[in-house]
């Protein structure tokens, strides 16, 4: 794991953290905005490894679909996760304080912590 994707992954894992915290303290819409940054960080960590950069957020949600899922490392329920948490995100962000449930909250840190599972295990094997 090279310095640059360390960082990210430890972003992923604070934004894990904090996702946490936020969802504790009842603000669901901004613990799946984090939640969603850990999962974005992650993906840039394990592309990053193919040696690809992108300044979009769409650009990332391709190529990780193109260099991850296409070619059966990682499962497309990733993908998808992921491109679902940026729609999630959007709502918490813009869409008022009860725009996320509770439930999707929480559904949305545990996909990052299943994105933060997969980095660890991708790329130990490095």
């Amino acid at each position: 794991m090279t310095e640059e994707q360390h960082r990210l992954v430890e972003q992923a894992r604070e934004s894990v953290s904090a996702a946490r915290l936020l969802q504790q303290a009842g603000h669901h819409g901004f613990a799946a905005s984090r939640a969603y940054y850990a999962m974005f960080y992650v993906a840039e960590a394990l592309l990053l490894g193919k040696g690809l950069t992108f300044s979009k957020h769409s650009a990332v949600h391709a190529a990780f679909g193109e260099h991850f899922v296409k070619t059966g490392v990682v499962k497309a329920d990733f993908h998808r996760a992921l491109i679902r948490a940026m729609a999630v995100r959007h709502v918490g962000d813009y869409g008022g304080p009860d725009s996320v449930t509770p439930e999707e909250a929480k559904e949305q840190l545990k996909r990052a912590q299943d994105f933060l599972s997969l980095a660890e295990r991708m790329l130990q094997a490095e």
